[in-house]
């Protein structure tokens, strides 16, 4: 597909800086440009690679004023990475290949509910009274299981396994070797031993949920580990038995929740976090990467480091860690100064 950049600025409501009638059909990394294709400058630290970029046109904000000259075409937006992420979608849905139908060697169960215009990959395995809405894609070597449900135009892709009864909602995005139901970790000291407890609940994701993937989400106790609708997940999280993940919730890789813990909405939680368990994160809260969170944590929190503190105090605890050995090196030569100072007076004593 080709499209001027004064098509594309009219799509975004743009404001084309330069030559419009260029002609783009892909697009491109700022500092990876090519003729031809669109970029984008969505953070600062990369604006000095506006002034040499081979990209035909880039994506700049409204308020964006060059201190050089720039030979590419600029289009003004209110926001560049939300215009790069509508036009990246436009061409996904492109040029991804369509699946439809049910491939050879999958198996269905004669009481599975199958919704209109579905995909199934090979050697999926759908079991019993298991429910699958309209327009699902569900790819090569996936396991449904028993009275499972999903919704409607969900994509499940290859090697997923959800266990029975657990429930899928509508537009839920599920990426490859994700587990969804495993047994909790519960198990009760009896006489030097661990006896299982029996896990009996399950797992509710709902609508508009996206899991990365390799993640893993353990049914409940009882009730139900839920994921609440909007909430989106990245690859090699384990998400541990009553868990509650709040609405539009974002968790990076290798975040770890303990059980019965519940996380509110709008948080933004980065890479290996690890929660205790039976604790309550507020809303709208932002953890740093690698934070421990053994206690509960109020709303709007910033928060950073082991046990986590507030992200300001815990860059102040960091400058003075750095600082060590100069400390370090100053009480040494004030003990000198003060062994010396009183081996003076004791001698001026003695006289």
């Amino acid at each position: 597909m080709e499209f001027s950049v004064e098509q594309i600025a009219s799509f975004l409501n743009g404001e084309v800086i330069g030559n419009g009638s260029i002609k783009v059909s892909n697009l491109s990394k700022i500092d990876d440009g090519k003729p031809g294709t669109l970029s984008f400058l969505a953070n600062s630290k990369y604006t000095h690679f506006i002034y040499e970029t081979e990209a035909s046109a880039v994506l700049v904000r409204r308020d964006f004023v060059p201190e050089q000259e720039v030979k590419t075409t600029l289009i003004k937006v209110d926001d560049p990475y939300a215009c790069l992420a509508l036009l990246l979608n436009m061409v996904d849905q492109a040029t991804r290949p369509q699946k439809n139908g049910i491939e050879e060697n999958s198996f269905i169960a004669k009481n599975a509910n199958l919704g209109e215009d579905i995909y199934v990959g090979a050697f999926t395995y759908i079991s019993n009274n298991a429910s699958i809405g309209n327009n699902c894609k569900i790819f090569p070597q996936c396991y449904i299981g028993d009275n499972v449900k999903i919704g409607s135009n969900c994509i499940i892709y290859p090697g997923v396994k959800i266990y029975h009864n657990c429930v899928i909602g509508n537009n839920v995005i599920i990426h490859a070797g994700t587990v969804i139901g495993s047994d909790g970790f519960g198990f009760a000291p009896q006489n030097g031993e661990y006896v299982k407890i029996a896990q009996i609940g399950n797992v509710v994701v709902e609508d508009n949920v996206e899991i990365g993937a390799n993640t893993t989400i353990d049914r409940a106790t009882m009730g139900s580990t839920i994921i609440k609708r909007g909430a989106k997940l990245d690859n090699l999280i384990q998400v541990a038995h009553n868990v509650e993940i709040g609405e539009s919730t974002v968790m990076a890789a290798q975040v770890g929740v303990a059980g019965s813990t519940k996380v509110g909405k709008h948080c933004m939680i980065g890479g290996q976090v690890g929660f205790a368990g039976h604790i309550t994160i507020g809303d709208n809260v932002n953890i740093g990467a690698q934070s421990g969170i053994p206690n509960n944590v109020d709303s709007k929190s910033n928060l950073l480091g082991y046990p986590a503190i507030p992200a300001k105090e815990f860059a102040r605890q960091v400058v003075m860690m750095k600082r060590l050995p100069e400390i370090n090196n100053s009480i040494r030569e004030l003990q000198k100064e003060i062994a010396n100072l009183k081996s003076q007076l004791a001698e001026k004593d003695i006289k």
